[in-house]
């Protein structure tokens, strides 16, 4: 078991991080214009927004993502393996990242560049996160959903707060190269949500080329395909059972929360996300 390395008030987990490259991530990386930005918080559907955006730049054909490691396809920003490959990789960059609005690259919110955020009940954020951190070697387990519940209202989890997170985030919604999408919307209507995506990267599909994107991006697809399921992760960083494709189903937190810990989370999420617009949270 790992703690966390602390950094500007965040917690990361200290086995991906190294201060000198976060701080050259958020005061010396450059983002272009013709980048691409997955973001998310955590257990949000991080995974499954890059297969789909890979899917959309190669037109529907799978062997991409069959033949490339998910984390090699779209590098995460801020760890030390992905740092190195976008600095050196020439032409467009598929980036992905779980940084909080105040340590993501300066040079972003002068670009064009395109990100797209995806937001998740916090709930099943809370659930999916238990079950996938107390099953990792990198960050510091909770010995119970009860304990994770405790940390997780208290930002005491990878990457923070959720509300702080998300809250910073949803204040860019209204640029044009932001996009805002919801795991909800995406689960109801995957289809849709792909062609809102293809309207946002300005990439057009075919029908038949729609078809492969929502056969391969699926649920049971991504849970097949070894380069996206994290299934060869090295020993020495998951615990056996670790599972990053669990259930990818919304509301299972209802099978986990008791009475009170509902009770408990709506009080906090009123409190915390006070004045957002009707409708923006699909969930509520």
């Amino acid at each position: 078991m790992s703690d966390y390395l602390w950094f500007d008030g965040i917690p990361l987990p200290s086995v991906w991080f190294e201060k000198e490259i976060l701080k050259n991530v958020c005061d010396k990386f450059v983002i272009r214009d013709e980048d691409t930005v997955i973001l998310t918080y955590p257990k949000s559907g991080t995974h499954w927004l890059v297969e789909t955006v890979c899917l959309i730049q190669s037109k529907g054909d799978p062997n991409w993502i069959q033949s490339e490691p998910i984390w090699e396809r779209s590098p995460w920003i801020e760890g030390q393996r992905g740092y190195q490959k976008l600095i050196n990789k020439e032409g467009p960059r598929l980036i992905t990242s779980h940084l909080p609005l105040h340590l993501f690259p300066k040079s972003f919110f002068s670009s064009k560049a395109k990100v797209i955020y995806v937001i998740r009940n916090p709930r099943d954020v809370l659930v999916s996160g238990y079950f996938f951190w107390s099953k990792t070697k990198f960050v510091k387990n909770p010995e119970s959903l009860t304990t994770y519940f405790e940390w997780f209202l208290k930002g005491n989890v990878a990457y923070g707060s959720w509300f702080e997170h998300t809250r910073a985030w949803l204040s860019m919604r209204k640029r044009d190269n932001f996009l805002l999408l919801s795991y909800e919307d995406m689960k109801k209507d995957t289809k849709s949500t792909i062609e809102k995506i293809c309207d946002f990267l300005g990439k057009k599909l075919e029908t038949n080329e729609l078809d492969m994107v929502l056969k391969y991006s699926s649920f049971h697809s991504m849970k097949e395909n070894n380069m996206s399921n994290i299934s060869f992760l090295p020993e020495d960083m998951a615990s056996d059972g670790l599972v990053l494709l669990r259930k990818g189903m919304m509301g299972d937190w209802k099978n986990h929360f008791t009475v009170a810990q509902a009770e408990v989370f709506d009080k906090v999420f009123q409190e915390k996300m006070a004045g957002f617009p009707s409708g923006i949270f699909p969930w509520e």
